[in-house]
């Protein structure tokens, strides 16, 4: 329709340039015409009426043919929506508070203001009763350095709460008895003060003036890829609560990798687990004359490295001061010129730890109690001093209740083995025979439970019978003289069964 059209207009355009042609081009003036001229001009005018009325007649029956529908009454007017508005992050940068991450000003202030922030932010519900979610709120250090002189504190019954990503690091005048993180506040509400709380990616210099982070009754602690170091008190104590996790970390209260002029002077903990339930992981702790105290039950060390100050210099690797109720567990760890020392144990696992350096493992008499111990599948190196690789502290009085303690299995070079169970054979001539197993045995005067074979390749079989056990030496007797093998085997920790 629309190429009719066109051809419509190219003819009618066409036929009105023919009819200005016809006129005689010769004409002059403007009255002067001729009659036929003027014949010629009403001709003129009276076909372009025609013309004029053809062609409206036209249009409008082709309008008629080609328009579309009407069109729908227009809808009415809607008010465009608001812009959505994102929801801020909750992560407080400490700098928008105007901590200094030069670490040439002091930063307390600042860094409480923004802790602040995120403690009384926005929530999600609660987690544990009487702890408030705050949906994964983040206080980032931006990678800056600040000094602090009070500790960073934080309000009791809040969980979900992130500090990562920068170094801290004790002013002159901070005191000497805090730490520069604490989550010790008391709860109001008689719960755990704090739930799900995370501190990683930090660099915490106590500059020797108090301690490093403390977590009082806290509930899913972590502490995550944290160096730690000049502390005079505890690296990081973990009081009361449960699940403190500490993983990835290094502590030390000087920054050595051994050989310091001042290793005989260290002091403090690296770490003091004083709750149930927590666990340390894949940590090291080069610097600090207790790698680890543990005074709370079932708590779990693994992939732990200590060469923290030398056994030789009055240094211990891990202390467990519980006796009576232990419930360790010491597995996949090192233990670098460091031992362990253990008060009265009960339910103690050191399974497939390592000991450098003449490092070895104590027992320690409190009331003379030992039960549930396992200490196997062990490696110990040494100087070739003639040190036993499980020794007894007896200074309290001596071991008196023993039961399922079982020492064996263990790989030595360079010290002395000492083991639960051994076994011996020896060989003669005559009526008795005598194995003395006390270069093995760890308890003295103690054996549980005997099994021998007496063999000889003569042709008689005389009556042989076990005739005394005292001072761990065993006695077997025959009724006539006989050459003989006599192989024994005995155990100080297994029970008697009937």
């Amino acid at each position: 329709m629309e190429t009719s059209r066109r051809a419509l207009a190219l003819f009618l355009t066409m036929s009105l340039a023919c009819l200005v042609l016809s006129i005689d081009p010769h004409l002059h003036g403007k009255n002067t015409f001729p009659i036929e001229t003027r014949f010629l001009e009403q001709n003129y005018l009276d076909q372009m009426r025609q013309m004029q009325g053809f062609k409206a007649s036209f249009l409008q029956r082709d309008s008629l043919i080609s328009s579309p529908s009407p069109a729908p009454a227009p809808a009415p007017y809607i008010s465009a929506p608001a812009p959505l508005v994102t929801p801020r992050p909750n992560v407080y940068n400490v700098t928008s508070y105007g901590a200094d991450p030069t670490g040439k000003t002091d930063s307390t202030d600042a860094i409480l203001r923004a802790i602040s922030d995120a403690l009384q932010g926005p929530s999600n519900g609660f987690l544990i009763t009487g702890i408030v979610n705050l949906g994964g709120a983040q206080i980032s250090l931006e990678g800056g350095n600040y000094l602090i002189s009070r500790p960073l504190q934080l309000l009791a019954g809040r969980g979900n709460l992130v500090i990562h990503g920068g170094t801290l690091k004790a002013s002159d005048t901070f005191p000497g008895d805090r730490y520069l993180i604490e989550l010790s506040a008391t709860n109001k509400n008689g719960a755990f003060n704090h739930e799900f709380v995370t501190l990683r990616d930090l660099l915490l210099d106590s500059s020797f003036r108090g301690g490093g982070i403390q977590v009082v009754n806290s509930l899913r602690t972590s502490i995550d890829n944290c160096y730690i170091t000049h502390f005079t008190t505890y690296g990081i104590l973990v009081q009361d609560g449960h699940e403190t996790y500490i993983r990835n970390c290094y502590l030390g209260q000087r920054i050595t990798a051994g050989g310091d002029p001042k290793e005989r002077d260290f002091s403090g903990t690296g770490i003091a687990l004083m709750g149930n339930d927590n666990a340390v992981t894949d940590v090291v702790i080069f610097s600090a004359a207790t790698g680890i105290m543990i005074s709370g039950q079932a708590n779990t060390i693994s992939g732990v490295h200590c060469y923290n100050k030398a056994t030789g210099f009055g240094g211990t690797g891990i202390y467990l001061k519980l006796p009576g109720l232990t419930q360790i567990r010491i597995v996949h760890s090192y233990f670098d010129f460091t031992g362990i020392v253990a008060e009265d144990p009960v339910q103690l696992d050191v399974v497939n730890c390592f000991f450098l350096g003449d490092a070895f493992v104590l027992l320690k008499s409190i009331n003379g109690l030992v039960k549930g111990v396992n200490i196997v599948d062990n490696m110990f190196a040494g100087s070739g001093k003639g040190i036993d690789i499980v020794q007894l502290d007896q200074k309290n009085g001596p071991f008196k209740q023993i039961h399922h303690v079982v020492v064996d299995r263990n790989n030595v070079e360079g010290m002395n083995l000492k083991a639960t169970v051994a076994r011996r054979a020896v060989q003669g001539s005559g009526t008795s025979w005598t194995v003395d197993f006390n270069p093995i045995l760890l308890f003295p005067d103690f054996v549980n439970y005997v099994q021998y074979t007496l063999s000889t390749s003569g042709s008689s079989f005389p009556n042989h019978a076990l005739r005394n056990v005292s001072k761990n030496n065993v006695l077997i007797e025959s009724d006539v003289p006989v050459q003989a093998t006599v192989f024994v085997l005995v155990d100080q920790g297994q029970t008697h069964t009937s």
